[in-house]
């Protein structure tokens, strides 16, 4: 499967950006924003661009504002995609960094906000970061997990969920096309003790929840749309 359109419209990554901070949690530098008096946490899990990108920690915060304690981790270890590096093409990139490994790096990360006192822990991941959450939902480690715009994800994986799920996906997409959203959707509703949402956005491609110029109305508008799907799914299952 082509990984190009994994590759658009890279963001202008800021360590400064959002309005939490950065600690260590479960061994990973981690964008933490929102209150922990909330006792519900949220996991997000950035694409290949990482998580010092702006509008990740923009929808961060977003997310904290509903009442959750959301945490960011470093899973690709201070070594984001950048399109402009010519030894590090996407196929090899991606040799370094698995999704299984950073599914593994996530279970610490659950642990430490359980140990803070969190009772209710739910996860969302765009792209790269979908296929981590999709690892994780194979468990009964989370409450419910919510997928944007997913690469590398297969109809088998979607078979092993065990936990509520939400996809959210874009109508121009080589990595999930809707036919392929469609056989999950078509998966999902034979698993009658799975709840599951499956959502195609018209008219925007891959990357759309995270990847968009603040700027562009047009652009903005079915993000923020995407945002408040995935909140309600929070709300429903993160309690």
């Amino acid at each position: 499967m082509s990984g190009a359109q994994c590759c658009e419209n890279p963001p202008t990554l800021s360590s400064s950006s959002g309005n939490g901070c950065v600690q260590q949690l479960g061994g990973l530098p981690t964008y933490v924003t929102g209150s922990l008096d909330s006792k519900l946490g949220i996991l997000l899990v950035s694409d290949i661009f990482g998580y010092e990108a702006p509008n990740l920690r923009n929808l961060a915060d977003k997310v904290a504002a509903a009442g959750f304690y959301v945490v960011v981790p470093d899973f690709l270890h201070g070594d984001p995609y950048v399109p402009e590096n010519a030894e590090k093409p996407l196929p090899i990139w991606i040799k370094s960094h698995g999704t299984d490994k950073g599914a593994e790096e996530a279970k610490p990360v659950i642990e430490a906000l359980k140990s803070k006192g969190i009772s209710a822990v739910g996860a969302a991941g765009m792209c790269w970061g979908a296929k981590v959450v999709g690892e994780l939902g194979k468990s009964d480690e989370l409450k419910v997990i919510v997928m944007a715009h997913p690469s590398f994800v297969t109809v088998d994986d979607i078979k092993e969920i065990k936990l509520p799920i939400s996809i959210l996906g874009a109508e121009t997409d080589k990595m999930s096309p809707p036919e392929l959203l469609k056989q999950f959707e078509e998966v999902l509703s034979t698993k009658t003790e799975v709840d599951s949402f499956v959502k195609i956005f018209p008219g925007v491609s891959h990357g759309w929840t995270v990847r968009y110029n603040n700027e562009d109305e047009a652009a903005v508008k079915p993000a923020e749309e995407a945002h408040k799907d995935m909140l309600e799914w929070f709300a429903k299952y993160v309690k």
